[in-house]
């Protein structure tokens, strides 16, 4: 069993930052990837951005490339998302998970575990 839990939401300013981190704890094995989703009200999950288990692969949503970097440790091990140049519409709940696959997948119902989430707002 893997326990994820999510801290670094808050409410910025359209053109902020914010840094999200997931600690992940319990029994890991093998390979496997960890992603960001996020859902905003009324809305379906939506893939944000996700890295391999080695840290060479990592793959993002259109709507964030050049602005998030996502980056993991695994020695600890944790997955952390820099969000830069934040705009209103990345406003919603930020939630991380976890993948037993070598591959970087985007949908998340292929993802085996997930945290509880963050809030994340940005004004205008």
């Amino acid at each position: 069993q893997v326990r994820l839990v999510e801290s670094g939401g808050g409410l910025v300013q359209a053109g902020g930052s914010l840094r999200l981190s997931c600690a992940a704890s319990g029994r890991t094995y093998g390979y496997y990837a960890m992603g960001w989703f996020r859902q905003a009200p009324g809305k379906e999950r939506e893939f944000v951005a996700a890295i391999n288990w080695s840290g060479g692969s990592t793959f993002y949503a259109d709507s964030v490339k050049g602005r998030f970097t996502i980056s993991s440790d695994n020695a600890k091990p944790t997955v952390s998302l820099q969000m830069k140049s934040l705009k209103p519409e990345d406003t919603g709940v930020y939630l991380c998970a976890l993948d037993y696959a070598k591959e970087v997948r985007t949908t998340p119902d292929v993802y085996d575990y997930w945290g509880q989430g963050t809030q994340v707002t940005v004004s205008s």
